[in-house]
Parts: structure tokens; sequence; C-alpha cells
């Protein structure tokens, strides 16, 4: 269940904060050491994180998931307020006569009166069922930011290993044809090749130097968010250990359809704002009986007052329904029944199509890996290599190698496209479902 897996998530945070995140220090990468001052003051200390670890950390510290906890705390406090019963009113006054020569002084009274009032047709009942649907509708709103956020995490996480994956491959062409120009650089000097093809092979090493700054740039911003959802400072160094690997998946479609309607948090959120307004409409109909207020009181008069110097009295008040018996409660009650329904059922079909898409999205993004897998790949990664050769001993031109060059790193490339996808294709479907798919 989600709830048992968010407890699980905020366990591994809390021991993550004492064992698994390992803090070190950077060192600088220069041809000299730096002097330990100049070290201690320009030392980032590096985190180690799974992606496990950062859902962990990003439970337990995320802000907008601390908000969001905040709500259920909140409807709490309205449990309490609906149980609680009507305070009583005191009230304490004077009484005096003016008539056959009386005053304050000699004919002055004191009158003191309590009263409670006495909620009648279930009314405080109502309330408290009301409270308690809106009090599990905060959690499941909770559980369904969480839902939603944790996607968030998890795509982040994998942008940046995708970021890692484009610039190893853009760092070992342009180091394959670093060689190549060293080599060619020498064999123009000897006048063995033209002119033109040492300025190509320049040009595709700038093309891949653009790749390399580019995977930065975007590895960096990547790291950038992922810091700002666990809530870590940006003086520090994150360095993933979750791989960009491939994990076949195959669900069942009738399993995942029935798990999301169990399961999502916000058809749970829904079902529970229903049932809400449901008692809010009963809360509605029952002010239709008035309550009752009773009073008990007691008068000390003066010592020249009338004969009776102390009096107790008992009354009863009770409103007369003749005009408002709640008539426009019980419509917008009604109408609040009306709305949630029709949210419940906007609900149950937006999560519908969505595990419907996110499925056949995977289905799809997973047949592209394996044709990728079942062999093109490491044809694509060798052919560079046999061109390369062959342009060594003269039996291929530099034009073969570059267009060699290039079909391989678009094979490549778009691999690591397609396997980031796919990755990302299941963390939707999870998204959809509400629950982690196995298998």
């Amino acid at each position: 269940m989600f709830v048992t897996r968010h407890v699980r998530l905020i366990c591994l945070g809390t021991v993550l904060s004492l064992v698994n995140v390992s803090v070190y220090s950077a060192r600088a990468a220069s041809p000299a050491p730096a002097p330990a001052s100049d070290q201690a003051s320009t030392a980032s200390p590096v985190i180690r994180l799974s992606l496990n670890e950062a859902l962990a950390l990003f439970i337990s510290q995320n802000l907008d998931v601390l908000i969001a906890k905040y709500g259920i705390e909140y409807s709490k406090g309205q449990q309490i307020t609906a149980a609680l019963f009507p305070n009583p009113v005191a009230t304490i006054g004077t009484l005096s006569s003016f008539t056959q020569g009386r005053t304050a002084s000699n004919s002055g009274a004191v009158i003191s009166q309590v009263q409670q009032l006495f909620e009648l047709a279930g009314k405080r009942g109502y309330r408290i069922e009301s409270a308690g649907y809106g009090s599990q509708s905060a959690e499941a709103s909770f559980e369904d930011a969480v839902r939603q956020l944790g996607f968030t995490v998890k795509d982040t996480y994998y942008r940046i290993l995708l970021a890692q994956r484009r610039l190893a491959l853009a760092d070992e062409n342009r180091a394959r044809f670093s060689r190549i120009l060293e080599i060619n650089t020498i064999r123009l000097a000897k006048g063995y090749i033209a002119e033109i093809d040492l300025i190509r092979i320049r040009l595709q090493m700038v093309d891949f130097q653009s790749q390399v700054i580019q995977s930065l740039q975007e590895g960096e911003t990547a790291r950038g968010e992922l810091r700002q959802l666990v809530r870590l400072s940006a003086k520090n160094t994150l360095e993933l250990t979750t791989e960009l690997d491939f994990r076949r998946i195959d669900p069942s479609i009738t399993k995942l359809r029935a798990s999301a309607f169990e399961l999502r948090p916000d058809i749970k959120a829904r079902r529970f704002t229903y049932s809400q307004r449901e008692a809010d409409l009963k809360l509605a109909k029952a002010y239709r009986i008035p309550d009752v207020t009773i009073g008990a009181g007691y008068a000390v008069q003066g010592p020249q007052g009338p004969d009776n110097p102390q009096q107790w009295s008992l009354n009863l008040g009770l409103p007369l329904p003749v005009f408002n018996r709640n008539q426009g409660g019980i419509r917008q009650a009604e109408v609040a029944v009306q709305t949630a329904e029709a949210d419940l059922s906007k609900t149950v079909n937006l999560v519908e199509n969505e595990v419907e898409v996110a499925y056949r999205n995977l289905l799809q993004s997973r047949r592209l890996v394996e044709a990728y897998v079942g062999g093109v790949l490491e044809e694509a990664r060798s052919s560079v290599t046999i061109v390369e050769r062959a342009y060594e001993r003269g039996g291929a031109t530099i034009l073969d190698l570059l267009d060699a060059a290039r079909t391989s790193r678009l094979i490549q490339q778009n691999y690591i496209e397609a396997l980031f996808n796919y990755q990302r294709n299941l963390f939707q479907l999870e998204s959809a479902v509400g629950q982690e798919i196995s298998s």
C-alpha cells in the first residue's frame, strides 16, 4: 500500500541522515596541491545518493511536502472543534424599583443566570462525521502531493543520469578525434593528407566539444533542481549511484486498472470529500430542528425589598421555525454533494485514461529499447573502430570516417534517449497507478 511505502521511505530518510549519506571533501583538479587553508575554503561536500535515498530525503525535507502535511494537522483541529459542546452562558445583572419612594439602595436586587444550549437532531454527530471525512481527505491529498512530487524527483534524478550518459558519449568521441587530429596534423606536415581533411576533423572536434558543454549544462541544471527538491545546499555536489539501465517490465493492464482505482490517493480524496458533503447535507437538514436553550437563575434582594428576598428561576428557550428552516443551507449542501459526485467521476475517468496512456507508452518505448539492445547498438559502436582502422591503412577517406562517427553517435544517443524515455514512462505508469511496479 502507498501509506506503508510512505512510512518506509520516511524511515529510510532517517537512516539516510545517519548512515547512507557519505560526505567527503572534493579535491581541486590542479597540477600542484593547494595549501591546506585553500583546500578547506574551496572544498565542497559530495553527497552520494541512490534513487531511494533521494526519495527519502525528499519526503523528510521537501518544503512542499511539509506544507501539504500541515493540511492534515489543520483538519485534525477541525475534528477537535466539531466534537466540542457549546459553552454555557453566564449572566449577572441588577434590578431596582423607583416607585412608592423606593430607591436602588433600599429595593435593589442582584440577578444571576446560567444558560446552556442543547443541540438536537444529531447535529454534533453530523459535524464529527463531516470533520472525520475531511481529515481523511486531507491525508489522501497529502499522499497525492507526495505521488506527484515523487514523480518529479524520479524524473529529475534520471535527467541527471541522461546528461551523464550524453557527456560520456560526447567525451569519448572527442577523445577519439583528438587522437586522429594529432596524427593527421603530423601527416599534413609531411604532405600525406590535404589541408581540407584536417579542417574537417577540427570542425568535428568543435561539434563534439559543443556536445560536451551542452551535456555539462544540462546535468548542472538538473542537479540544481534535484538539490532544491531534496532541500540540499547549492554547495553540495551530488553523486548519483543508481544507473540508467534497462529492466524489462511487463505488467498486466487489468491489474493496473484495478490497483489505480483502489490506491490512487486523489480518487480516495474525492471519495472522502463526497462522503463529507453527504454528512454536511445531513447536518443542514438537521438544522431545520431548532435547538433548546435551558437556563436557571437566582435573585437576591436587599433588606427592604418585597416579602420574598430570594428567588429561583428556570426558563426554556425554543426558536419557532416559522420563516427560517435552513432552506438555503440545505440547497447549498445538495449542490455541494452533486459537485463532489461530479468531481469524483471526473477523477476516475482521468485516472483510467492516465493508466491506459502510460501503459501503452511503456510498451512502445520498451520495444524501441529492445530493438537497440538486440544488436544494432553494438554494431554502431564497432563500426567507427572498423572505419578508423581502415582510414589509418588508407582504405577509407576522412568523409567515410566522419560519416561513420556521426552515424554511431546518432545511434548511441538515440539509444540513451530511448532508455531514458522508457524509464520515464515507467515512472509515469507508477504515478498513474499509485504504487511501484516490479514486474
